[in-house]
């Protein structure tokens, strides 16, 4: 039972931390964001240059990810969309369809 309760408490700490505003960084080499609610989870991510951005719509109807001025990914509901990250990619971007749908990406040098 106490490993139960550890496991638990596990699991739940490492919810907590990925549902939280921290920058999340990528262990296999994409960073993967969800769209659920009408939110980016997570909003932030940090990214080196090359490095592949992947957001899994799990909303039923269709969002971006909108850079002013510079490039767009159309992510159709209930489908994974990418982009690559390129040096110089430090933007905040949006949803055209939701703009009150906000994200930041961070190149790292």
């Amino acid at each position: 039972m106490t490993a139960l309760l550890n496991r638990r408490q596990l699991l739940a700490a490492g919810a907590t931390l990925l549902a939280g505003n921290s920058p999340t960084r990528a262990h296999d080499g994409t960073v993967h964001v969800v769209i659920e609610k009408l939110a980016f989870l997570p909003a932030d991510i940090e990214v080196k240059a090359g490095q592949i951005i992947e957001w899994t719509n799990k909303d039923a109807f269709a969002h971006t990810a909108t850079v002013k001025s510079s490039w767009e990914v159309l992510i159709p509901p209930k489908e994974v969309a990418t982009h690559v990250a390129a040096a110089g990619d430090s933007v905040d971007y949006y949803c055209r369809f939701h703009p009150n749908m906000k994200g930041k990406i961070t190149v790292l040098v």
